[in-house]
């Protein structure tokens, strides 16, 4: 697959670009740097695009009071207004991103909200999802954000949308909206939304975070021949998703919850400026913000009029199977990796352990007995069989929330570059765990291709852990 810049949403892929001052986020910075290289040698141009709605019925006094800071932009004024009045909006992820659009289109007066999404609060969603309270923790999304917009406007008309896209529902999804905002952090349902987009001629609000990181622009693939709006899509920028596993998600390399909220915001006012015609939306431009050093800068992104062809649909599909709209999701959640990055001696063998065959698990609790009675004058990261070390692939940041007591710290990248191999026994069994599961069952296969034998990693990882041993700590 071709190498692609970061995206703003999980963060760095279009989804996201990853944080500053770590290797990943250094990559994904120079690569979205190089696919926008020409759009900081020249001006970037504006494109106006007319309203996608027309006025809805004339405002009642209520609406006239509750709006009039709205009528009293000249840019906006009364008609604008009755279009937002009669927009039909879609939101896609009720997380950290869609929780400030959904708040702010509510309070604009958007007509219909339709929102998908079919996680349940967790406790850690609290710290940027802001529709959500301590009181929803276990609640469906849907239903705490339906909640929270109607607090705000209980004459909105909220459509709630409780499934997985898939190629098979997403256009029956978005099919019959006037516009779509995409908010998830994850790849497969960024591509599933935008192909969608295209294929319906809709217009789309798309935004990514991730750490410090962020970028926000507008896609509109297939307009109206008539309009004179020249087409751009999410594929122009980053023509398919990057390989599984190259970009860290927000569960595993943390975000800025207010950072969302500034993204959110922009994304809000990208999509009242679409509904009524006013100004010039980010159609072409895609606006990156470096939250450390508080600086928006803008990129100019060129059009090609790119279909998604089969190929590149048929490679999309083994993303698309693990889909989701959880901002916590586990999709890519491994580390950076490459395979050119794994030096020569440390590639698979005849008889090393290949990709199609399973990695030796233990469950939590046989890891837990094999464990039991470690007292504290035995060596660090080994229990009371002398043959057992057990291995944290992790960051270290994330042993700050959660660790496995007695486990040695050795970060995945350092078993992929070969660096840390003369540290680990060959002679002993390795018991390797993650957050939940796919960085360890990477660096077991890793290991194994380097001639370690006894290599087995933790099923489910430490989240995995904590509900079967561990419940008092902290999940993530």
């Amino acid at each position: 697959m071709a190498s692609r810049p970061a995206a703003v949403g999980a963060a760095p892929p279009v989804g996201g670009t990853a944080a500053e001052g770590r290797p990943a986020g250094a990559s994904r910075r120079a690569e979205e740097r190089a696919a926008a290289a020409d759009g900081r040698n020249g001006a970037v141009t504006a494109v106006r695009v007319p309203p996608l709605v027309e006025p809805g019925p004339p405002l009642t006094r209520d609406e006239v009071e509750r709006y009039s800071r709205h009528l009293l932009l000249p840019a906006l004024g009364r008609d604008g207004q009755r279009r937002l009045r009669a927009a039909r909006v879609c939101v896609i992820g009720a997380g950290g991103l869609g929780a400030p659009v959904l708040l702010y289109l509510a309070a604009a007066g958007v007509g219909r909200l339709g929102i998908v999404d079919f996680d349940d609060v967790a406790v850690s969603n609290l710290q940027r999802q802001v529709v959500h309270g301590r009181s929803d923790v276990g609640r469906p999304k849907l239903d705490s954000a339906r909640d929270a917009v109607l607090a705000v406007d209980p004459d909105l008309d909220v459509v709630l949308h409780d499934v997985r896209l898939t190629r098979e529902t997403v256009d029956d999804v978005l099919r019959g909206y006037d516009l779509v905002v995409d908010g998830t952090d994850n790849f497969a349902t960024r591509y599933l939304v935008n192909d969608s987009c295209v294929r319906l001629g809709l217009a789309e609000v798309w935004g990514s975070v991730l750490r410090f990181d962020a970028q926000v622009s507008v896609f509109w693939g297939r307009p109206p021949a008539s309009s004179g709006v020249p087409p751009v899509q999410l594929r122009d920028l980053f023509p398919s998703p990057p390989p599984a596993g190259s970009v860290p998600s927000c569960g595993e390399a943390g975000v800025l919850g207010a950072l969302c909220g500034q993204v959110g915001t922009v994304m809000a006012t990208e999509a009242v400026k679409l509904i009524t015609g006013a100004g010039e939306p980010l159609l072409g431009r895609v606006l990156v913000l470096d939250g450390l050093a508080a600086r928006w800068s803008e990129v100019r992104l060129q059009g090609g009029g790119r279909a998604a062809d089969d190929a590149v649909l048929a490679e999309d599909d083994a993303l698309a199977e693990d889909a989701v709209l959880a901002e916590d999701a586990v999709l890519a959640e491994d580390a950076v990796f490459a395979e050119d990055a794994v030096p020569a001696d440390a590639r698979p063998a005849d008889d090393a352990l290949h990709v199609d065959q399973a990695v030796p698990t233990l469950s939590p609790r046989e890891l837990a007995d094999a464990l039991a009675g470690v007292g504290a004058g035995e060596v660090a990261g080994e229990g009371r069989d002398p043959g057992l070390v057990v291995v944290d692939v992790r960051e270290p940041e994330e042993r700050e929330i959660v660790v496995i007591a007695g486990s040695r710290s050795v970060p995945l990248a350092r078993i992929l570059t070969g660096e840390a191999l003369p540290e680990l026994p060959r002679d002993r069994r390795l018991v390797l765990y993650c957050r939940s599961g796919a960085r360890s069952e990477r660096a077991a296969r890793a290991l194994a291709a380097a001639g370690f034998t006894q290599v087995a990693h933790l099923a489910g990882g430490v989240l995995a852990w904590v509900d079967a041993v561990e419940p008092s700590a902290a999940r993530y």
